[in-house]
């Protein structure tokens, strides 16, 4: 077998195989263009069957995607397998209610207590005998929603009050269940919970009902801020796909606070006029997105720099809109726009080129 490079996720296996397809290809460009000499012979084989067998060996370890074919088949999987989760999940609930009211007080705690444990041994045997656990995943996110249901179903039987809690109680589960097995898909979930619950938690501090946290925005900017700490202090070893998660999350969480906010100053906690509020929080918008775009390309962080800039460009035209379209000519507005379009291609290009961007 042949000796490789040590990996340890599948994410280091998959790029090592998709080195070794560009440098084939690489090497057979250059070969036509008579740059390099023909490998032939024994140093060619030799070469050949090196890479054949580093490639047998990760895509035994890791079943990595070897051919391009095998890239869109996995991202079909992908898509098959999110698909699937939400309509197992939709049968479950569905079933309950279904059939809960013909089950005594006793039954229905047993069934309750026996679901999420049924998914999560189906979940475990499914992780022991694939390694791209597509259906571990599934069965994750159902276990997820039978805990969900689980709360849910039993306040509702003993007349419980309503309580922010549940959602750190179904984060922490699914939390629990993404480190365990590495799936990005119940991290988001967990996510989802930790922003509801400490969104909560500003609004019952600020004397707001929980339930009525969304009519805040600000109430995100917690939670958001603790996304982006949590990708830098939360122990993410041999799991490299999910600081860039906690990364990405906290900016969308932030950035989509401070649009509405800065859209319709009036859902402000702060006591000034609308106005005021909005020209502030849009002023916050641009530098906070100019920054993560800078911050992203300098450190290496795609995902920060996409998010920024995805918010830059949002954020612009959104304010051209407010600014222009009630007294601009509509052929004006759209020349304008293109040529601010383009002004801002040169000018990501040139930071593009600046060369201190930081290898991913």
């Amino acid at each position: 077998m042949a000796a490789v490079p040590r990996v340890v996720t599948r994410e280091d296996a998959q790029r090592r195989v998709d080195r070794i397809r560009a440098f084939r290809e690489e090497l057979a460009e250059l070969e036509q263009l008579g740059v390099v000499v023909a490998l032939h012979g024994e140093q060619g084989e030799r070469l050949r069957r090196f890479h054949e067998e580093a490639i047998a060996s990760l895509a035994a370890r890791f079943d990595v995607d070897s051919t391009e074919a095998e890239r869109r088949l996995s991202l079909g999987m992908r898509v098959a397998s999110f698909l699937g989760a939400i309509a197992f999940s939709a049968a479950v609930y569905f079933f309950f209610y279904r059939f809960w009211g013909d089950l005594s007080t006793a039954a229905q705690v047993v069934v309750l207590a026996a679901a999420p444990l049924a998914a999560l041994a189906g979940m475990e045997l499914a992780a022991r005998r694939e390694r791209t656990l597509y259906v571990a995943g599934i069965l994750g996110l159902v276990a997820v929603a039978c805990f969900v249901l689980d709360l849910n179903v039993l306040g509702a039987t003993f007349n419980l009050t309503p309580s922010p809690g549940a959602f750190l109680a179904w984060s922490a589960f699914a939390g629990l269940l993404a480190y365990a097995y590495g799936l990005r898909l119940l991290l988001l979930a967990a996510i989802a919970g930790f922003t509801v619950f400490f969104s909560s938690q500003v609004s019952s501090f600020m004397h707001c009902p929980w339930e009525f946290l969304g009519q805040r925005p600000e109430n995100l900017f917690l939670p958001a801020v603790l996304l982006l700490l949590m990708a830098v202090f939360v122990p993410s070893r041999g799991l490299p796909r999910f600081p860039p998660l906690y990364r990405a999350s906290g900016l969308i969480v932030l950035f989509l606070a401070l649009f509405v906010v800065s859209n319709w100053g009036w859902a402000s906690y702060l006591p000034w006029p609308s106005g005021t509020v909005e020209a502030a929080y849009q002023l916050a918008s641009f530098a906070l997105a100019a920054a993560a775009i800078a911050i992203g390309s300098r450190r290496g962080w795609r995902e920060v720099e996409t998010v920024g800039t995805a918010v830059l460009v949002l954020y612009l035209f959104a304010r051209f809109f407010d600014w222009w379209w009630d007294w601009m000519p509509r052929w004006l507005f759209f020349l304008v726009i293109g040529a601010l379009a383009v002004s801002m291609l040169l000018a990501l290009r040139r930071l593009r080129s600046t060369g201190h961007r930081v290898p991913a």
